[in-house]
Order: structure tokens, then C-alpha cells, then sequence
């Protein structure tokens, strides 16, 4: 396995966790239970998950009213690809 093949696969992964953590949290918070700490749905974007939690803030309707998840997610997501494009043309 290359290692683009092995980056293709972790985020692949890492986004359909982060998918799968945003709506338990939202889940979680229609029951009034326990709730995953801000810090950590943030950390996972920008662990390479943005567009799982994109996708996941659209699907679930969480965390769209926050500014650092409406403006920090995008913001994540396009350093994200402005680093990989960095490292292609390398």
C-alpha cells in the first residue's frame, strides 16, 4: 500500500467518524444527556475530519448557530486543502 493510498484511506475513515460523532452528539443533546466537549468535535476537523463534520452540521443541523463551527470548519477545511495542494506541488 502507497502512502497516498494509506491518506486516502485514514481520511476516509477519520471523516465517517467525525460524521458518526457530530450526529451522536446531536442525539445526545436531544436527550439531555452527555454531550462530546466542543474542543474535541473541533479537534477532529482538524485532525483531516472537516468534511465529515461539513457534511454532518448540514445532515444533523448541529452546531450551525456557533461561529467558530460555522466559520471554523470551512476555515479548517481550506487549510486542509491548501496544505495538500502545497505537498503535491512539492
Amino acid at each position: 500500500m502507497t502512502m497516498h493510498e494509506l491518506i486516502y484511506w485514514y481520511l476516509a475513515i477519520i471523516n465517517i467518524v467525525v460524521l458518526v460523532v457530530y450526529g451522536g452528539d446531536k442525539l445526545f443533546a436531544k436527550l439531555g444527556s452527555w454531550r462530546v466537549p466542543e474542543k474535541i468535535l473541533l479537534l477532529f476537523a482538524l485532525l483531516g475530519g472537516s468534511v465529515g463534520a461539513l457534511l454532518a452540521m448540514q445532515i444533523f443541523r448541529h452546531k450551525t448557530r456557533h461561529l467558530k463551527f460555522r466559520y471554523g470548519v470551512p476555515l479548517i477545511l481550506l487549510l486542509q486543502i491548501a496544505g495538500v495542494v502545497y505537498l503535491h506541488w512539492q
